[in-house]
């Protein structure tokens, strides 16, 4: 079964960082580009933080740039997203997604508040 499975988050005060990891079955973070993206319920989902295929080059937002670093371990099993600094202008679900051979895929989601 192709799937991506997330972990990672929580309740954090402000200032305070979160790993979030996903976990591959089935594939591997290596041959296509994976992204993280998040959600506020209401508002659009939007994209955060990518990574290309092979070349491995990272993108991120302007509202994460600096704070949040996009990576993928050397075996291609695991995409993380390290973020530092939080705000509570963070707080929302987080989503893995990548391209798989069984077509775009993505993660269960995992929860990040930032609150005081």
């Amino acid at each position: 079964q192709v799937q991506l499975v997330q972990s990672g988050g929580g309740l954090v005060q402000p200032g305070g960082s979160l790993r979030l990891s996903c976990a591959a079955s089935g594939f591997i973070f290596t041959y296509n580009t994976a992204s993280w993206y998040r959600q506020v319920p209401g508002q659009e989902r939007e994209s955060v933080a990518s990574i290309s295929g092979i070349n491995s080059i990272p993108k991120y937002a302007d509202s994460v740039l600096g704070r949040f670093t996009i990576s993928r371990d050397k075996s291609g099993h695991t995409l993380y997203l390290q973020m530092d600094n939080l705000k509570p202008e963070d707080t929302a679900l987080y989503y893995c997604t990548s391209l798989t051979p069984a077509g775009r895929k993505w993660g269960q989601g995992t929860q990040v508040t930032v609150s005081s």
